[in-house]
């Protein structure tokens, strides 16, 4: 019987090949999204639809949470325990994570976070592991980074959206493609406030 384990996944283009990875290991991953940072709730909706699209490509079960918090990034209140939001926001993903992945049985939990170039790998790593601590559960940490590029092309041959933002408010406002994001919006500036 191969490993139970659950997939965080932070949207269908960077899951890509940490699911092809694990699944050529014969790891058959379940996978979960759960980014209650995504803004505006028109992205985070067509994020998760994504990731389950993903899920019946690759004929995976699919988990999710309509959990959409942009209040705890517009209250600043993560300034006093984070020197960032990106902290905060790595926290409550692997937190909520591991927390899943204990209570519904896994055996370990990962995240598609780790494919990312543009993420701080090292404050995911120990934040999934501060999580898979506390909830006495593994971590199978694997550094998926060098194979982000082919993960994107695996999303573009799938049709998969690809977008150009991290996801959170202060992610979509400094973006270079900021104007092109926001005009994909079905009521562009007004559904990005």
């Amino acid at each position: 019987m191969s490993e139970k384990m659950l997939l965080h996944a932070c949207c269908a283009p960077c899951a890509e090949y940490p699911v092809f990875d694990l699944l050529e290991r014969g790891i058959r991953p379940d996978v979960l999204y759960f980014n209650p940072n995504i803004h505006p709730k028109f992205e985070f909706e067509r994020r998760r639809e994504q990731v389950v699209k993903l899920g019946e490509i690759r004929n995976l079960e699919c988990f999710y949470s309509d959990d959409f918090r942009i209040d705890d990034w517009l209250s600043r209140a993560w300034e006093d325990r984070y020197d960032s939001r990106c902290l905060m926001c790595y926290d409550i993903r692997m937190e909520y994570t591991a927390r899943y992945a204990k209570e519904h049985g896994y055996q370990s939990f990962s995240s598609s976070l780790l494919v990312s170039p543009y993420q701080n790998h090292d404050a995911i790593r120990e934040s999934a592991e501060r999580a898979a601590e506390k909830y006495q559960i593994e971590f199978a940490y694997t550094d998926w980074r060098p194979h982000f590029r082919e993960g994107q092309n695996m999303a573009r041959e799938h049709g998969l959206y690809r977008q150009k933002y991290c996801g959170c408010i202060y992610s979509l406002q400094d973006s270079d493609f900021r104007e092109k994001i926001v005009n994909s919006f079905p009521d562009g500036w007004e559904a990005a406030r």
